[in-house]
Formats: C-alpha cells, sequence, structure tokens
C-alpha cells in the first residue's frame, strides 16, 4: 500500500505501524513508553501524528496504516501536544537534573531539551513518595516515575508479576502487592526494568555518584555463569569501578539479563582474590615467587612421572576459564606430562549429552538455537529448572506461550516455577525418567503418530527400538513413575502432533546412573517425531556452566582431542603429532571420578587443578577430600581460596574472566568474545600464561604471545572452528560448525543429514537407582540450583547482594512429610546419608512430593555433595547426584 510521511509518498506492507513506517525512512518519532520487544498500549501520547482526514492526533506506535494514508510528524499541531505532554509530566517531575545519575542518558531530559521546555505551565500539588531502597541492587524514586508502565509490562510479559499500578488518580504509581519495597515482593532482581525505564525512577544502585555517562567507558565481554552466554556491556568510571551493567539488544540474550550476570560481578574486586603464589612449608602456605613456585611444580611433576609414568599424574581443565586456556591446557597435559588423563566438571553435568547423542546423532551438542525455542509448538521441558538455572532461556520460553500459543509439557518431580506453567505437568518419582519417556513412546507409536517417512529415510534401528518400548505401556509405566496413564497419553499427543516440537534438559536428566540411556531416550523421541534438523525443533541439553560447551570442544576431556577427534583414532592422533611435535598416547585417559577414585587408592600421585573445586561439586565430597589428601602434589590454580585449594601443595593466583581476553562457546555452540575491562593485578597471571611458563620448564615449549595466537592454533586443528577468528568475532559470535572463514555459522544441525550418517534409535531399558530408600533412610534427596548462587558460590558467595537475598541453603521438605515428622517451617535438621551428614534449616513447602527432599549444592556450610552417592553412570562415569538415600533429624 501507499502513504505520504511528510511530503514523501512510499510502499509499506500491511500490519505496519505509523511509527514503523515513519522510521523505515529515517524519521524519528519520540516515545516515552513504546518498545519493540513489549506489547505497546501508545499511553504516553508523545508519538502522536497528524493524520489528514482523522478527528485526532493518533498514537504512532499503535496505528496501523492504511492505503493512502497522509502523515504529519512535526506538524505545529503535533507539535504543541508534544511539548503539552511533556509539560504535563515536568509539573509533578523533580527538577534535580543536575545531581541525578541519570542525566545524560535520560530520554525525559532529552525531550525537554529537544522540545525547548524549561518550565511547566501546569501548577499544582506533587507527589512525595518515599525512596524504595529496600532492594539490596535497585532504587526506586517513584517521584520520577511517568507512569509509562514499561516496568510493569517487562516484568508481566517476561517476568514474574512482581509489580502493577495501584491506587487510582493523581495518586496512581506503580507498587508491589501490598506496597510493600521491592524486597518483599516476587521480584526475581533481574535488573530488566532499569533498561527499559526512561527516567530515574528505576536505578541501579551501584550507579550512584560512579560518573556521568560522558565520563564512563564501556566494554562488551560474555557473562561469566551460565551457559546461555549472555553480552554484558560493562560500564566503567575513570577508577575501574563498575558503574552498570546493561546489554545490547542485538546480542543472543536480546539484551535481557539474570540477576548474577547483571549484578554479580563483585567478585573480581574481592578483598579475597589470590594474590601471590603459595607454597605449603611445613603445614601453612607461604608467599613466594613465581619463579619458586613453577620450578617447585616442574621438579614435583618430573620427579613424579620419571618415578611412576605420565599416567600417574592427571589434570581437571575448567567450564570457567576460556576456550584458549582449556584448550592450551589440554595440549600440555597430553605433550608435556604425556597422559590423556584430563577432564573437567562436564563430566558433572552433560558428559551424558556428549555420549548419548553423540550415539544417536553423532554430535553432543545442542542441536537448535536458543532464538528458536520462541517459535516452537510445543516446548518439552524434561529436568529442567530453566526460570532458576537458565533465566534468560526461560523468557524465549515465556514468549513462546504467551505471544506464539505453544503448549509446555514439563517433566520434573518439583514444582517449579516451569511446572506452574505448563500446559501439562508429569511428575516422576526421581530416578524414572527413562521409563517415562518409554511410555510416552509406546503412546505415540499406538495413536499411530510416529513419522514413518522420516525415520524410514533418516534412522536405522527402528525395528528393535519399537520392539523394546512395546511393554513400556502407559499403564505399566505409570506403575513405576506415579505419572497417570492418561496425563502420559496427554503428553504424548500434545508433542507428536506438533509441527515444530523442542525438547529443552539439563541435569534432571543426566545426573543419574541411567544418564546416557536417558538422553539416548529423548532422541529417541525426537526422531519418533521427525522433530530433529528443522528450525525451533531438536534435542536441546542447556549447558549449566559460562564455557562447558567450549571446554569439551577443546579436548578437555580424556577420549578426544580438540573437535571430538579421538585420542584412538591414528589419523587424528597423528594430524595432532604432526602439528604438535611429540608422540601422543593412545590410550585414552581417566575421568574426573576415576582420578579421585584413583588418588584414594594411590595410583595417581599428582592432580593439576585449573579452576575447578571438586571438594564441593564431586560426589560424596568425604571421599574426595581423602583422596586429594593421599596425592603426593596437588596443584590448585584459581581466582580464590576455593575449598579445594586449601588442600594444595601450590596455590597459583589466577586472573578473572575480567582481565583476560579469549573466547567462550555458549550453550547454542556460538562462540563469542571475551574482552578484558579490569587491569590484571600485580603478581596474577591468566591461566594460559600460567601453563605457557609452567610448559616451557617442563622442556615442551609453547611461546604464545596471545590467547588470538593460540585460536589460530585451534583453528587449523578443529574443522568445527576453521572459519572463526578474532576479527570474525568482532561482529558477533558464530556457531559451530562454521569450517570455512566464508561460512556464516550453523544455526541448527542435522539438516537433511544427520552428522553420523543416519540417526541411530537406541532400545533403552529402565533401570532403578543406585540406592533406594530403606526404613533407616526414608527419603530421596535431590539436588539442584537456586537462581541466586551459583555452582559451588566461589564466585557469587562473595557478592554482598547476592548473599543478602539468599545467606543460606534450606531443605525442601513436603507439607505431609513435615507433619509427619514435627517438622515445622525454619526448624534446623540434621539431614544423613550413608556418607555424612549436614545441618540446615527447613522449608516446608508443595514443591517436592512426600518421600522426596531437596537442597541446593552452593553452600560449604551445608554441603550436599557430603551426602550424594558417587555411584556412576557405566558410559558417562557422571554421579548419581539426583537421587540418594537420606533420613531427617530435627534439632
Amino acid at each position: 500500500m501507499k502513504i505520504t510521511i511528510d511530503g514523501q509518498v512510499l510502499e509499506i506492507n500491511e500490519g505496519t505501524t505509523i511509527k514503523e513506517a515513519c522510521e523505515s525512512i529515517g524519521v524519528e518519532i519520540p516515545n516515552l513508553c513504546f518498545d519493540e520487544d513489549l506489547k505497546n498500549e501508545g499511553a504516553c501520547r508523545l508519538c502522536v501524528v497528524e493524520v489528514e482526514k482523522a478527528k485526532n492526533l493518533l498514537p504512532s506506535c499503535v496505528t496501523m496504516v492504511t492505503d493512502g494514508m497522509v502523515v504529519h510528524t512535526e506538524s505545529e499541531k503535533v507539535l504543541n501536544a508534544r511539548r503539552t505532554v511533556l509539560e504535563l509530566l515536568l509539573a509533578n517531575h523533580p527538577n534535580d537534573c543536575m545531581t541525578c545519575d541519570k542525566t545524560g542518558r535520560c530520554r525525559l531530559q532529552d525531550y525537554f531539551y529537544r522540545y525547548d521546555i524549561k518550565k511547566s505551565g501546569f501548577e499544582g500539588e506533587r507527589r512525595e513518595i518515599p525512596i524504595d531502597d529496600s532492594h539490596p541492587f535497585i532504587i526506586r524514586d517513584l517521584n520520577k516515575c511517568i507512569l509509562c508502565g514499561k516496568c510493569i509490562r517487562i516484568c508481566d510479559e517476561l517476568e514474574t508479576s512482581a509489580i502493577n499500578y495501584i491506587v487510582r488518580g493523581f495518586y496512581t504509581k506503580v507498587g508491589t502487592f501490598d506496597d510493600d519495597g521491592l524486597k518483599y515482593s516476587s521480584c526475581v532482581s533481574c535488573g530488566n526494568c532499569l533498561d527499559v525505564c526512561p527516567t530515574a525512577a528505576l536505578m541501579p544502585k551501584s550507579a550512584q555518584g560512579k560518573g556521568r555517562p560522558w565520563e564512563l567507558t564501556s566494554v562488551d565481554t560474555t557473562c561469566p555463569y551460565c551457559g546461555v552466554g549472555c553480552t554484558l556491556r560493562v560500564h566503567l568510571n575513570k577508577n575501574k569501578d563498575i558503574a552498570y551493567v546493561d546489554s545490547p539488544k542485538t546480542s543472543v540474550n536480546q539484551g535481557y539479563l539474570c540477576i548474577k550476570g547483571r549484578f554479580g560481578l563483585d567478585f573480581v574486586k574481592s578483598p579475597d582474590r589470590l594474590k601471590k603464589p603459595l607454597i605449603r612449608k611445613n603445614g601453612d602456605f607461604v608467599e613466594v615467587s613465581w619463579d619458586e613456585a613453577l620450578s617447585f611444580i616442574t621438579d614435583r611433576l618430573k620427579t613424579i612421572k620419571d618415578k611412576y609414568g605420565p599416567d600417574s599424574i592427571g589434570g581437571l581443565a575448567s567450564a570457567k576459564c576460556t576456550n584458549e586456556e582449556n584448550y592450551i591446557f589440554q595440549k600440555f597435559m597430553r605433550t608435556a606430562i604425556g597422559t590423556n588423563n584430563v577432564d573437567h566438571c562436564a563430566r558433572l553435568c552433560h558428559a551424558p549429552s556428549v555420549a548419548g547423542l553423540g550415539a544417536a546423532f553423532g554430535s553432543g551438542a545442542m542441536t537448535n538455537s536458543i532464538e528458536e525455542i520462541e517459535y516452537a509448538d510445543c516446548i518439552m521441558a524434561i529436568g529442567t529448572n530453566t526460570t532458576e538455572t537458565h533465566p534468560v532461556i526461560s523468557i524465549r520460553v515465556k514468549k513462546a506461550l504467551k505471544r506464539h500459543g505453544a503448549k509446555l509439557i514439563v517433566i520434573d518431580p518439583r514444582k517449579t516455577e516451569m511446572a506452574e506453567m505448563a500446559d501439562i505437568w508429569l511428575r516422576p518419582v526421581p530416578g524414572t525418567n527413562v521409563a517415562l519417556l518409554n511410555g510416552i513412546m509406546n503412546a505415540i507409536i499406538e495413536e499411530g503418530l510416529a513419522k514413518h517417512a522420516f525415520i524410514g529415510e533418516r534412522t536405522e534401528g527402528f525395528d528393535e527400538f519399537k520392539e523394546s518400548v512395546k511393554k513400556y505401556t502407559p499403564e505399566v509405566v505409570s506403575k513405576i513413575t506415579g505419572v497417570s496413564p492418561e496425563d502420559i497419553r496427554r503428553a504424548a499427543l500434545v508433542y507428536a502432533k506438533a509441527e515444530k516440537a523442542s525438547i529443552l534438559y539439563t541435569m534432571g536428566v543426566t545426573q543419574h546412573i541411567t544418564g546416557t540411556d536417558g538422553v539416548m531416550s529423548i532422541a529417541n523421541l525426537a526422531m519418533l517425531t521427525g522433530n530433529v534438523g528443522r528450525p525451533s525443533t531438536g534435542v536441546n541439553p542447556l549447558r549449566g556452566q559460562n564455557n562447558v560447551q567450549g571446554a569439551c570442544d577443546m579436548g578437555a576431556l580424556p577420549d578426544v582431542y580438540s573437535g571430538y577427534q579421538k585420542v584412538t583414532d591414528e589419523a587424528a592422533r597423528s594430524k595432532f603429532e604432526r602439528a604438535w611435535g611429540v608422540k601422543l598416547s593412545e590410550r585414552p585417559g581417566q575421568t574426573v571420578t576415576e582420578m579421585i577414585n584413583a588418588a584414594y587408592e594411590g595410583k595417581i600421585k599428582a592432580l593439576y587443578i585449573m579452576g575447578e573445586n571438586p571438594v564441593l561439586s564431586e560426589a560424596d565430597a568425604g571421599h574426595v577430600e581423602e583422596a586429594l589428601k593421599n596425592l603426593d602434589l596437588l596443584v590448585v590454580q584459581d581466582i580464590f581460596m576455593s575449598e579445594t585449594a586449601e588442600l594444595a601443595d601450590v596455590v597459583l593466583p589466577a586472573a578473572s574472566f575480567a582481565e583476560k581476553d579469549g573466547t567462550f562457546t555458549n550453550t547454542e555452540r556460538r562462540v563469542q568474545r571475551v574482552r578484558r575491562f579490569l587491569d590484571t593485578p600485580a603478581e596474577v597471571k591468566a591461566d594460559w600464561q600460567i601453563i605457557n611458563d609452567l610448559s616451557m620448564l617442563m622442556g615442551y615449549p609453547m611461546n604464545y604471545s596471545s590467547p588470538m595466537d593460540i585460536m589460530e592454533e585451534i583453528r587449523s586443528l578443529t574443522p568445527s572452528y576453521a572459519g572463526i577468528t578474532y576479527d570474525r568475532l568482532e561482529k558477533g559470535g558464530l556457531q559451530w560448525p562454521c569450517p570455512s572463514l566464508e561460512h556464516p555459522g550453523t544455526k541448527y544441525l542435522h539438516d537433511g543429514k544427520f552428522t553420523r550418517g543416519k540417526g541411530k534409535f537406541n532400545p533403552i531399558e529402565y533401570r532403578e537407582a543406585a540406592e533406594p530408600t530403606d526404613r533407616e533412610y526414608p527419603y530421596i534427596l535431590t539436588t539442584g540450583r537456586m537462581l541466586y548462587h551459583f555452582h559451588t558460590g566461589t564466585m557469587t558467595r562473595r557478592v554482598d547482594g547476592l548473599n543478602k537475598i539468599a545467606p543460606s541453603g534450606y531443605l525442601e521438605i513436603s507439607y505431609e512429610d513435615a507433619g509427619n515428622v514435627g517438622i515445622s517451617d525454619g526448624d534446623n535438621l540434621r539431614v544423613t546419608s550413608r556418607r555424612g551428614s549436614v545441618v540446615l534449616r527447613a522449608k516446608v513447602t508443595e514443591r517436592v512430593m512426600p518421600g522426596v527432599v531437596y537442597m541446593n549444592f552452593h553452600f560449604k556450610e551445608a554441603a550436599a555433595n557430603k551426602l550424594t552417592i558417587a555411584a556412576v553412570d557405566p558410559v558417562s562415569k557422571i554421579p548419581q547426584y539426583k537421587e540418594c538415600a537420606v533420613k531427617l533429624e530435627k534439632i
């Protein structure tokens, strides 16, 4: 259709707003309540335009164009209306621009300047609302609120509906339920409202007094927490103090952040940071020079290697370090030491994904992209508490439900926020995922909903698989899982009938002795319905740490080099031997769980640990501690004196993510830049520099001068990274496989063909958990994360605001169980398993089912892994974190 804007005729598609049409030709329309990612209401009336033949001025952000429309954006009538709106706002707005921290980035102030508003022509009563500073990170000054409603909309549409308009008329304001402080509301502290607020009504406390916008510098980097890979734009003053953190709209996270990414970076300046190398002498740590520390390590490693052989030494790389650092670490272990004994914490989270999806599809990575989740017709979330563990991905889920009408199926023993949002919530007994998935697939086959064309063309092994699930009828499965046959069939129909169905899963699937079986069962379900190799479908393991995907990609695993090239493959091994100039071991190394046991038995004599904390993260922590104490040499390289570092012979101070350059690879295989924004403390070195220097002393010179040098070597040896360079990453992240400099990256995998050729159905039988309950230990303990802390708490528990919100752990127990044993909310409990006991407070809740209790693993004072069992999946060697038997005692 044709319309005319300020005399310019243009062709516009139907369904376009006047505002969009104007901006398509460079005509800016002022606005205070508009946001391109929210439902718009036309509330501020600053965007009004004059349309010929219309009776009134029209709000351009919500008015659609019509054929022949003639629009005037700057007529006298329009300008007068905008000035009137601004004067009305000024009549009830503080005039403290000279001292306001928003000055220079306040849109209201900008429009006052643009339209020459020096004072208001309207006088009368002014609101005086007490400032709310109850929240540890956010300050609310509602005297500066213009009631645009953007904070309400973003919270309602994408978060928890913690705020809304309250009161009416002149006294209308944005408030919480019962008008309490923000701290006492259901606010999850994401701070996304800060980004949309056009004034200083909502401000980060950290920005107060840190400087004006023109006095700040900004650096884009990648978040050091979960695997979403959010872009952080860090704003710093001249003293390198962080004023505030936000994110560009063009990022993988669409500009949204969670509490940890936005407010959780203070740990980098914690006084607890390690500042100098330490050697244990006569039982105590003593500060030493780098030369002494590295010489000591070199001498001990050489002695152990000469006496016991290279396989008596093991190394743990880190999902918190960069790709470049993980690559150089595994190279160091394989060249300077001569062993494949290298692993990292992927063993404890998504090793079953690497094994299971590798067996079924040929690749163990997330098949599709984060943005595609929003456009799925059905989302099946299995064992994932997405709103707490991957909050920004949960925004995509909420958009799918609220904006596109998707159906959500949640499989989880706990009543999480995801379960509350679900159209269908299946609540199985912990450890019965395989049986439940077999029951769902049985129902799909019985209903004639299997995609036989896809199965015949793209897969193999279907007949044997089909025979294996015959006995798993919904009625049989119901007796195993506790889920009704009707709900099993209902979930099967919703998933199978969807045109585009996406599966999300995390530790609730993998952290079992049947973790690999669970992953292969999920792969079976996706192939059965043809939901692989297309947009908004797939099998999507959500990675738990910032670079756990990258650490795997880089070969920080005992059986593969970078790019998952097998150490047992002679051609791959020969390629790396030529590139590295050494003879490499063809024997796969030990996993972290195997290395810990070998250390306990005296077979592993030395461990080099970079950025991991196994004393808290490994199952059966007491056994781990004993094993580490049995070593001849323990070296820990970290940013803090972790619980593991406290046991070390040598502790090396490493740079944080804020003090170095490099790359992380997020959960969707997207490689992104990490950029230094703080100076490295004087006696601290980046992890890659430490390994580089140590390797030289060990007789294997590496001679890298920068992370870019390391990335050039990575891409020369790793086909999936061959097209990834720092220059290209300056323009944005790239998703592997990216095999050439011309390749744009790969949004979704297995398009037309699986990585292994044909997808493989694997018949999977249900097996019971390793440790059933009994009369002495009558409860199943399951573990997981909370929103406000991360992993073993090494970083988040050094952020004051996070500790104020979540100062300690707790044990969730059902109302029924609490009533039966006389436990009240807040009581102190001793929780005991066959391996140890901890004390923490009770949280009586409906979130867990009778017979099941739950606790977080972030808190060393109540370390969940003192209780968990070290029984492992026979394929991936992951421990069974998600169920062990415990008893409770009120104290």
